[in-house]
């Protein structure tokens, strides 16, 4: 170890965010502040990665015999932890970058988040880490010692002891790499121990895939990590609880996978995988790696950390490992997307994927609906994206329906087997809630005759709607159709004393179209209105509806498309509207209660866009009325 100082030390100062940062590491108190080990391995596995991907087509680099390996040397009497790599290496200004700044990584929302009490920052940082600053959890002081792969670049030197500053210097270091010596602090003497570093890298980085060589004071040096590429074994030979430790070291992911897939095969494309679907869609706006994407392997040689090439965009949530020996190791890392093994490998990742997430539907129903609860807005992403593989996503599609109710799940297939013998279409509403779809006017006809209606309250639905027309050989169709084809007559009409003559109720048709004037496209009777007194339609000229609750929420100043209002004739409050109108025309109630009226519907279509003051002053006008009488 050379670090004999050429200039002297030059005093630097943070930048805030990495002021407060430390901090917070410094005065607070950790029951998990182990992970700085976890956190120092991960960042020099990636320089092994990364030197040993430049090598691939570049040989002029410093020190091109050395092993690569990770190794920790443990000096208990004076307290001190060394931790040496022959990675890629760090010039002075490399230096600067990655020690002395934090950049784009999350780092305010971490200090955003890291928390109010006590318990939650600790769960912050245990679980999730903040990368190298997580040394000063256990260091009283820190050198980095560093020489770039570039045969032109002098070694650096960088110390901190976790302030408001840290220093600087050129050194002299024949190694190619990076060298980190940590000096412990008094109440973190338990680190240093080559036992006790043993068994974190045996929990934390067992499959880390260079030798990790851990030397004591008077011990010579072992590897204390199994390296095993888990996605190159048989899948016969790998138990439950090895899938599970990859995953979480993998991921860094405290919860178990809730499906892994393990796939080796040799045609169409060379091939061995281990992929994951995660118990949960949002683990951490902090985690270590928040970019999604797979981990391409040729040959156990890393490509790329994050491949968004190998799985369709919609199946980001997947975590994993692809390693394919079809793929040239001189590949360049820009070029993986438009080599053919690459959509090879795609179509055959997502078919299995697709497959075994089927086979989980059919034989565990209780996780299946813990993946779709987390994860079936993908999949209904996918609907609308993947035409290729639709027929494998439809039969994983769930929706919730006037036959399940709010707590029960149906698919598609089992829809099509309850419909009525002369029911020729699927009906599906559309909400922005599923408490509002269940409330919907537009339901009334088929609770009258049983006819079962899926609730598409998510707002991906409209979306997925939209590009799927028909599955099962039936055509989907909104109830908001103003032409809806239905497979029975309209509900008998009532004939009791709530029936209105055709004249007075034309009266009241007329006098709707006046007050509400263009906000309606027409006003007309509802034939198949039972226990709701008005809904509004689309007309039949309207092909984007499905995608109005998408638009609404993307575009801010988005006017939702003028629709139809059908009124009930024989509901209570329209016949003794139709009455006060053809009786006492100029009553001042009646304009209130046909503009409540209107409202109340866009309140329940979730695309009301009038004054809530107005609506206010408006049913307090109602009510005094309603109590005088």
């Amino acid at each position: 170890m050379a670090d004999t100082v050429e200039t002297p030390m030059e005093s630097l100062e943070y930048r805030t965010e990495v002021k407060q940062l430390l901090d917070i590491l410094a005065h607070s108190l950790y029951t998990d502040r182990e992970i700085f080990l976890r956190e120092l391995i991960s960042n020099a596995s990636d320089a092994l990665n990364r030197i040993q991907f430049e090598m691939l087509t570049n040989h002029d680099v410093v020190d091109p015999e050395a092993e690569l390996a990770i190794h920790i040397e443990v000096d208990d009497e004076a307290k001190l932890i060394t931790i040496r790599d022959a990675g890629i290496g760090m010039n002075r200004d490399e230096l600067v970058e990655n020690l002395g700044t934090i950049a784009h990584s999350g780092a305010r929302t971490f200090l955003q988040n890291a928390g109010q009490s006590q318990n939650t920052l600790e769960e912050i940082i245990g679980q999730f880490g903040v990368g190298f600053y997580s040394v000063f959890m256990v260091a009283e002081e820190v050198t980095v010692l560093s020489r770039s792969f570039r045969p032109q670049d002098r070694a650096a030197m960088w110390r901190s002891t976790g302030d408001s500053r840290f220093s600087l210097a050129d050194a002299e270091k024949p190694q190619r790499g990076t060298e980190i010596r940590i000096r412990l602090k008094e109440d973190a003497a338990e680190f240093a121990s080559a036992w006790r570093l043993e068994s974190i890298i045996k929990r934390h980085s067992d499959y880390v895939s260079f030798p990790i060589y851990v030397k004591g004071e008077e011990d010579e040096p072992k590897i204390a990590n199994r390296r095993t590429a888990l996605w190159r074994q048989s899948p016969s030979k790998v138990g439950a609880a090895e899938y599970e430790e990859f995953y979480k070291q993998l991921t860094f992911d405290e919860e178990a996978p809730l499906l892994h897939i393990h796939m080796v095969a040799d045609a169409p494309a060379n091939v061995r995988s281990i992929l994951f679907v995660p118990a949960k869609r949002e683990r951490s706006s902090l985690r270590l790696r928040p970019e999604h994407g797979v981990r391409l392997y040729s040959r156990k040689i890393l490509i790329q950390e994050h491949n968004k090439e190998l799985l369709p965009e919609y199946l980001r949530f997947v975590e994993g490992v692809v390693d394919s020996e079809d793929l040239p190791l001189n590949v360049s890392r820009e070029t993986v997307q438009s080599n053919p093994v690459t959509r090879q490998l795609r179509k055959a990742l997502t078919s299995r994927l697709l497959k075994d997430l089927k086979t989980l539907a059919e034989q565990d129903a209780a996780q299946y609906t813990t993946f779709w609860t987390e994860f079936g807005a993908f999949i209904k992403e996918g609907i609308a994206s993947d035409f290729a593989s639709r027929d494998a996503l439809e039969e994983l599609l769930r929706f919730r329906s006037t036959h399940t109710g709010a707590d029960g799940w149906t698919t598609i297939k089992e829809y099509v087997a309850r419909m009525q013998p002369d029911q020729n279409a699927i009906y599906y509403i559309l909400g922005d809630s599923l408490k509002s779809a269940i409330r919907s006017p537009h339901l009334d006809y088929f609770r009258k005759h049983a006819i079962e209606v899926l609730y598409f309250t998510d707002f991906i639905d409209g979306y997925m709607v939209s590009q799927l027309r028909e599955v099962e050989g039936k055509p989907l169709q909104n109830v908001d159709d103003a032409n809806l084809d239905l497979p029975k007559g309209t509900p008998a009409e009532d004939a009791s004393a709530l029936q209105v003559s055709q004249d007075v109720f034309d009266q009241l048709l007329a006098r709707v179209k006046r007050v509400l004037g263009e906000r309606v496209r027409d006003v007309r009777e509802g034939k198949t209105l039972v226990d709701s007194p008005a809904r509004l339609v689309s007309s039949e000229d309207d092909f984007a509806r499905e995608l109005q609750y998408v638009r609404r929420a993307i575009e801010e100043d988005y006017v939702a498309p003028v629709k139809i209002l059908e009124i009930n004739r024989h509901h209570p409050i329209v016949a003794n509207l139709s009455r006060l109108v053809s009786e006492d025309g100029d009553n001042a109630l009646i304009e209130p209660a046909v503009e409540q009226l209107f409202d109340n519907l866009q309140l329940l279509d979730g695309a009301y866009q009038g004054s809530v003051a107005d609506m206010v002053d408006r049913i307090q006008k109602l009510m005094g009325a309603a109590l005088r009488d």
